[in-house]
């Protein structure tokens, strides 16, 4: 995809150069890239196919030999994936299935796997690792890449640490630990942080309180209080209905029962406008398709949820005072760009991830959704998301809902998870018991 100035690459003993992608196939080389890449119009069927056929020109799909590549797919992922299936109208994790599944059914030795856990549970992961471990024995080889130490610490036999493009450390996995990755990594040394939140006084409403929230087929009966500065984190399994809970609160469940306070007072959240309107706001877990502009400037992405808030007098757009409400929302979001005219799609992961945040700070909202806040976020930027949201519950007063499968970082960041199975609140974990471990192991005992 990006074709080298200098160097060679070594496949199997064979030197190539500046290699196409149609080069590096032939050659056995797949990529399962972090966007994915998919057909988002075509079914899992047609995407599969669409790998195998085109590779073979073949130009007419033939849907019993699609159909079989699904079943053959499903078999070596140990999942059921629906052959019919619009791939556009599958969750995240779905799609990176999808992704994956094409790539193995092709006559791949040299498999790149770009973040292939992002979107995924502990369940799926600890299947994904016996999937590359089954690749291995076969002699396919492996490049994993990816943020998330634990995962690297348990499915690598070697590992390379790059920063600002430069190899800055890499050996046998036996000579790493976290410590040593982060410090690699970030070029410092890393730190213990939990969050600490002070309850507001005594008779301070909820900032959000739910009772009996339900959602016909997705969630059921819940009820559970948001206090003004606090983060709250919600943890489940793929399917468990963590992310219908907070499409529900941001007006994208209109069919729901149940009651929602703000501040003590009941709202209806019965659309997108509904919600912002209260002072609601959300983070997607698919920044790439739900929550940003690519083609748009930084400041146009910035400024997509308050246009409203910065007319002039004559109702206009003031582009004066955009430019300044971006500039302050990229001087407080941290944002590394030289200019607010620059494409988002420049951006690193992590500075797209705090675009979409800053955007909805604009609004001046009062709960802020996160769903996978860091997700496809390098160890450095994460921290520093996670710092500011901090800040911003602390010294602002926001609520924040944080949905998550990632460990540490609700154990560093809320003051208590709620656990959600099929639907429901399955218990809480807070003080001592709130741990990556705790977590971990209560999310197990659900499956």
């Amino acid at each position: 995809m990006h074709r080298a100035d200098s160097g060679e690459v070594v496949l199997a003993g064979t030197a190539h150069g500046a290699m196409t992608p149609r080069e590096a196939i032939a050659a056995g080389v797949q990529v399962i890239y972090q966007d994915f890449s998919l057909f988002p119009n075509l079914t899992v069927a047609e995407n599969l196919a669409a790998g195998q056929d085109l590779g073979s020109r073949r130009w007419l799909l033939n849907r019993g030999r699609a159909r079989r590549a699904v079943a053959e797919a499903s078999a070596r992922l140990g999942v059921t994936l629906d052959p019919d299936a619009e791939v556009g109208s599958l969750p995240v994790a779905g799609r990176q299935l999808v992704a994956i599944a094409r790539a193995l059914l092709a006559d791949v030795r040299l498999l790149v796997m770009d973040e292939p856990t992002t979107a995924l549970t502990h369940q799926e992961v600890a299947r994904l690792f016996q999937l590359v471990a089954g690749m291995q024995a076969r002699g396919i080889a492996v490049l994993f890449v990816s943020h998330k130490m634990r995962e690297m610490l348990a499915v690598a036999d070697s590992l390379t640490v790059l920063r600002n493009g430069r190899v800055v450390a890499e050996g046998p996995m036996a000579e790493f630990d976290e410590a040593r990755i982060t410090r690699a990594m970030t070029g410092h040394e890393p730190g213990s942080v939990r969050h600490a939140w002070t309850p507001p006084p005594a008779g301070t409403p909820p900032r959000l309180e739910l009772r009996g929230l339900t959602v016909p087929g997705e969630v059921a009966d819940v009820s559970f209080s948001l206090m003004p500065g606090e983060v709250v984190g919600v943890a489940g399994l793929l399917g468990s209905g963590r992310t219908e809970l907070a499409l529900a609160l941001f007006g994208m469940r209109p069919g729901y029962a149940g009651q929602i306070l703000l501040d003590g007072r009941p709202v209806e959240l019965r659309s997108v406008a509904d919600a912002v309107a209260a002072g609601i706001a959300y983070v997607p877990e698919d920044r790439l398709t739900e929550g940003l502009f690519p083609a748009r400037t930084i400041d146009e992405n910035l400024l997509a949820a308050s246009l409203d808030r910065q007319g002039g007098p004559t109702g206009w757009l003031d582009a004066a005072a955009g430019q300044r409400a971006a500039a302050g929302a990229i001087h407080d979001m941290a944002i590394a760009t030289p200019s607010g005219d620059r494409a988002v799609s420049e951006l690193s992961g992590g500075n797209q991830q705090r675009v979409v945040i800053g955007r909805w700070l604009l609004t001046r909202a009062r709960v802020l959704l996160l769903n996978g806040p860091t997700v496809g976020v390098d160890v450095g930027s994460k921290a520093g998301i996670h710092r500011t949201l901090r800040e911003l519950a602390r010294d602002q007063g926001l609520a924040v809902l944080m949905v998550s499968d990632d460990g540490p970082e609700l154990a560093e960041n809320c003051s208590r998870v709620l656990l959600v199975h099929r639907g429901r609140l399955a218990g809480a974990l807070e003080g001592d018991a709130l741990t990556d471990s705790g977590i971990t192991d209560r999310l197990r005992a659900l499956t």
